[in-house]
């Protein structure tokens, strides 16, 4: 199921109007299915955890492994590090499942401290991604970064990654 599919308010039926994919809803991506570069699936989100002293999105919680949803294993992959295929409406996240079955992981009854250093050091350093980036945006830059420039509808960047969106929902303006 699609972010298109859980949108009640049915404000992404038209891009150019409303939020569009740029700011989206948590509730209309939990549930989101992930892919690799090599179309595999890796599962699918089950949680956004929020940085409140920033206000940004700090990792999503991805569920992969397991059969129908038994023995799935958790992970905390950081938001930069996952970018929204807005073609096929699925996140994608760029490691083997080979990569993603040997990342740190926990399983649903025993969460670690996301907010630790040492966690969130572990986590970027694995996904290679940096605390505080912001997100990857299909132009390059990195958004929610730098400032805000507000020309042509574009949120401030600097140079970063290449993603397939310039959706940010942690991004504030």
């Amino acid at each position: 199921m699609s972010y298109l599919d859980r949108d009640t308010f049915g404000i992404y039926r038209d891009t150019d109007a409303g939020p569009g994919p740029r700011l989206m809803g948590a509730d209309t991506l939990m549930g989101e299915d992930v892919y690799n570069r090599m179309d595999e699936d890796l599962g699918d989100i089950k949680e956004f955890m929020l940085d409140m002293q920033t206000g940004q999105v700090a990792y999503a919680v991805l569920s992969f492994g397991g059969i129908l949803g038994m023995g799935n294993k958790l992970f905390a992959v950081p938001f930069q590090a996952l970018e929204l295929d807005t073609v096929n409406k699925r996140f994608i996240l760029d490691v083997s499942k080979e990569r993603l079955e040997s990342a740190p992981g926990f399983d649903k009854d025993n969460w670690p401290d996301m907010a630790s250093a040492e966690f969130s050091s572990e986590i970027h350093s694995y996904y290679g991604t940096q605390p505080g980036a912001g997100y990857r945006s299909s132009t390059g830059s990195v958004m929610g970064s730098g400032t805000s420039t507000m020309q042509s509808g574009d949120i401030g960047s600097s140079s970063g990654s290449v993603g397939s969106s310039g959706y940010n929902p942690g991004n504030k303006s």
